[in-house]
């Protein structure tokens, strides 16, 4: 019988656990559920959003 590691996580996805991301990830949803957040109808909105 041979045993083989697994990992729990992919090895491409490892970056999302760390614990800077994470910290960033509350952060986004903190911002969320606080209403500082916009939306945009199109790209163009988004763009003119950046300039002003």
């Amino acid at each position: 019988m041979e045993l083989h590691p697994l990992a729990a996580v992919p090895a491409d996805q490892t970056w999302f656990w760390t614990q800077r991301w994470q910290r960033m990830e509350r952060e986004a949803d903190a911002d969320i559920a606080a209403g500082r957040v916009t939306t945009h109808a199109t790209v163009g909105e988004l763009f003119d959003a950046f300039e002003a």
